[in-house]
């Protein structure tokens, strides 16, 4: 979109929130850059110059503006609503491979060489995956700066900095200023002595945002002592590469409160990563709806209720299993049967809060011992179950970020048991394909006669083409016509 000027220069001058996070606007006169609803005064169209990335900007010599603070934009919707190489590549960035892995790793992980993901990434975002990871490194910096009392030396190790010199240096360059400013600026106390505190965030997201449905899938789907709903927030324990975390996450206006606790704040970036795509903050709500609104039977619906999300998986291994334990079975049966395999193979963790969660969900690994026996569950299904679990643990199948959709929807289609509505399942809510469609679900079946649709799978996936690219959403909209648990907010 940066590159349709007079639709950017529209968007600045009405200070349009809508945009933000889709392109950056670079001022030529101050060499500062700004999200396209910053509050101050408009420049003339003459100075402004359109990026792609908030890295791209800063590639060009810009810094961050103090006022609108673009860093914290939400992501671009682009990159959950598209599977090819470089809306991938963005999905590991985000999760913060570059730092763990390296450009190489980065590479690896998509099947391409890093020069062959340099150039794509150049010539779509006008920066290559390290100045991306570097951009995000500064982000992370200054949420660890302005939230905790971490000791800066701390911070910068924990934001992927190197050395504390390029820690300084890229926070005074992207920020024009030093950590101790930031902090100043923040109202945040002196360095302390690192601890298990909690970080406490807010997660942006484009409005409108219908948080029943959302955060009411997760409270009555929770697997007891992996997740649950309290005081007003959905809770979990988080499986991180340096240790277990918890987050709660409460729905308010204008931006969804992230309390985090992390064994090791290095985490930080992949957290927020993954609860940002667990709530399906990066969405445009205004492009979905408007497309379903299209449809008169969709029309009245989206009204009601705009701007509902989809809610996905922090871990989509994890909802694999999950997905399979609650075939042709009741929500409150699947939440058995997956707090029984949690209390068997998942690993004791403490909660910090004091509240009601015990257990990280097992993973493929622990489960690959599982005794089908132990399962109570029916024959075939058990086969499912360790089939799974054993293509999961050994690679055959692959759910991460790295993976293309379709490759991912046979590689799952191959596995005895998996019909289409596991597979879409699946692929709506752990891999995010925005586009899954449940044409065989029992809930949307029933919205579908209920609004005059056609009613057999095939003719209703017919029905829906011009739905597409978003029958996620319908999905959610189609549910919302029953008055089951998973679409309200718990009391």
């Amino acid at each position: 979109m940066h590159t349709d000027t007079e639709r950017c220069v529209r968007a600045v001058r009405s200070r349009d929130a809508r945009f933000d996070g889709w392109f950056y606007t670079a001022v030529l006169t101050t060499r500062i850059y700004c999200r396209p609803s910053c509050p101050v005064v408009p420049p003339k169209p003459e100075n402004m110059v359109f990026h792609p990335s908030a890295a791209a900007c800063q590639q060009a010599g810009f810094r961050a503006c103090k006022r609108c603070r673009p860093d914290t934009s939400p992501g671009s919707p682009e990159w959950n609503a598209r599977a090819d190489t470089v809306a991938r590549a963005m999905r590991l960035i985000r999760d913060g491979v570059v730092d763990r892995e390296g450009v190489p790793g980065l590479a690896a992980r998509l099947g391409y060489s890093a020069r062959q993901i340099e150039r794509q990434l150049l010539a779509e975002l006008g920066a290559g995956p390290l100045a991306l990871a570097r951009a995000q490194r500064a982000q992370t910096a200054r949420v660890l700066i302005e939230t905790t009392a971490l000791p800066f030396a701390d911070v910068a190790f924990a934001a992927g900095f190197s050395s504390v010199r390029t820690f300084n240096d890229t926070v005074r360059e992207v920020f024009a200023l030093t950590p101790g400013e930031l902090r100043t600026r923040a109202g945040r106390p002196g360095p302390g002595a690192p601890g298990p505190g909690a970080i406490e965030l807010r997660l942006p997201y484009r409005s409108p945002l219908t948080p029943g449905n959302l955060f009411g899938h997760l409270a009555a789907t929770g697997v007891p002592g992996v997740e649950e709903w309290r005081d007003g927030a959905y809770r979990r324990h988080l499986a991180l590469p340096h240790g277990p975390g918890t987050v709660a996450l409460t729905p308010r206006e204008g931006h969804i409160g992230c309390r985090l606790r992390l064994t090791d704040p290095r985490d930080l970036t992949l957290a927020v990563s993954r609860c940002r795509w667990l709530l399906d903050l990066d969405a445009d709500p205004l492009a979905v709806d408007e497309q379903l609104a299209a449809d008169p039977v969709l029309a009245p619906l989206v009204a009601a209720a705009p701007g509902r999300r989809v809610p996905r998986t922090v871990d989509p291994a994890e909802f694999a299993v999950r997905a399979v334990l609650g075939q042709q079975v009741s929500t409150a049966a699947a939440r058995t049967h997956a707090a029984r395999l949690v209390a068997a193979h998942g690993t004791p963790v403490e909660d910090p809060d004091g509240g009601g969660l015990t257990h990280l969900f097992p993973t493929p690994g622990q489960l690959a011992s599982l005794d089908p026996e132990s399962l109570a569950l029916p024959r075939t299904r058990r086969t499912t179950v360790t089939t799974l679990v054993a293509a999961l643990a050994d690679g055959a199948v692959r759910l991460g970020p790295d993976v293309h959709w379709d490759e991912a929807r046979a590689a799952l289609a191959a596995l005895p048991g998996f019909g289409p509505w596991t597979v879409e399942t699946i692929a709506m809510r752990a891999l995010g394909d925005p586009d899954a469609f449940l044409a065989g679900d029992l809930g949307v079946r029933k919205a579908a006669r209920h609004l005059g649709l056609p009613a057999t799978p095939a003719a209703l996936t017919a029905r829906t083409a011009a739905w597409r690219p978003w029958r996620a959403y319908a999905v959610q909209h189609l549910w919302a016509t029953d008055s089951h648990p998973v679409n309200h907010l718990p009391a």
